[in-house]
């Protein structure tokens, strides 16, 4: 007997709640990256692994969210409870790993490529052993087609994620990737869940694990805290604060050097010197340069002396 499927059991609710999570993940793993991408200060493996933790818990966090809303109505649906953490666990780690990579290894195209395969096809792995965890009197069945295509969405969702992490500046470009991110995650979880059929068995429900809301509403509450508190990080970081018109001030690399150029100091001593030799004609001989003030209109300055009008 085959179970009658509804993935929206509290209409529109759980799809945007769970597009909006995957958005403000997403924002905050592209934030974190991007500082350590841009700017020198701070402790690099740090931020990297708060950017990884914050798109790991967004992207499960959209999943279970969606998954409140699904039901068979033939059949209550349980949850295995180790399983269910076990996939978010894996949801950081593939995400970490792929951060990780670009973080130290920039948008090359191998490392960009070898990133986004592992981190989408983590973020896949995710998504099918939070339905693997699901318990019914019955099978789930899968088309392997429509499960291809939601594998090949997760894999281009995390290149573009990755790349966006190290190639985008600035607030507006970083909210704007976000966005076409939570459509991209949102897009890969649904597509799945186009996927599933579920064929119910004659046998009575056994009643092991826990049910949508006594399991995952509460487990969710866990990652949401986290992605707040990260919230409150990055915007009460100063560097982040300050945006990319103080990127000098705050020793980030050269616009030429893949994030390990010169530093901001040693760029405006050498426009110092170059400004001090064009102004007073003759090179200094002094180890630092000397200051080059304007012209006085009561003196005439002719082979580097000055004569009194």
């Amino acid at each position: 007997m085959s179970g009658t499927i509804d993935g929206f059991s509290y209409g529109a609710v759980t799809p945007v709640a769970g597009y909006l999570m995957a958005v403000l993940g997403s924002a905050l793993g592209l934030r974190c990256v991007g500082r350590c991408v841009h700017y020198r200060q701070g402790w690099k493996p740090g931020w990297l692994a708060l950017g990884a933790a914050c798109i790991g818990c967004g992207v499960w966090t959209m999943h279970f969210i969606a998954m409140t809303g699904f039901q068979v109505e033939e059949a209550p649906i349980r949850y295995d409870v180790a399983l269910t953490v076990l996939s978010l666990a894996v949801a950081i780690v593939v995400v970490g790993a792929g951060v990780f990579t670009v973080g130290y290894r920039g948008a090359r195209a191998v490392a960009l490529g070898t990133a986004g395969a592992v981190t989408g096809l983590g973020v896949a792995a995710m998504h099918y052993l939070g339905m693997y965890a699901m318990r019914l009197p019955g099978s789930i069945r899968y088309d392997t087609l429509t499960v291809a295509v939601s594998v090949a969405i997760a894999v281009g969702a995390a290149i573009a994620a990755l790349w966006a992490a190290v190639s985008i500046r600035g607030f507006i470009a970083s909210l704007g990737a976000s966005l076409v991110m939570g459509v991209a995650i949102s897009g890969m979880h649904y597509t799945g869940m186009a996927a599933v059929s579920v064929h119910l068995h004659n046998a009575p429900a056994t009643g092991d694990g826990a049910t949508p809301v006594s399991l995952l509403l509460p487990m969710l509450l866990g990652p949401v805290i986290f992605l707040v508190l990260a919230s409150a990080v990055v915007m009460m970081d100063p560097l982040l604060l300050a945006g990319d018109t103080d990127r000098r001030r705050f020793g980030a690399p050269g616009t030429n050097s893949r994030g390990h150029g010169t530093n901001s100091r040693q760029e405006h001593s050498a426009a110092f010197d170059r400004t001090a030799h064009s102004g007073a004609g003759a090179p200094d001989t002094d180890s630092h340069p000397r200051p080059v003030w304007p012209p006085r209109p009561d003196l005439d300055v002719t082979d580097g002396h000055r004569s009194r009008r």
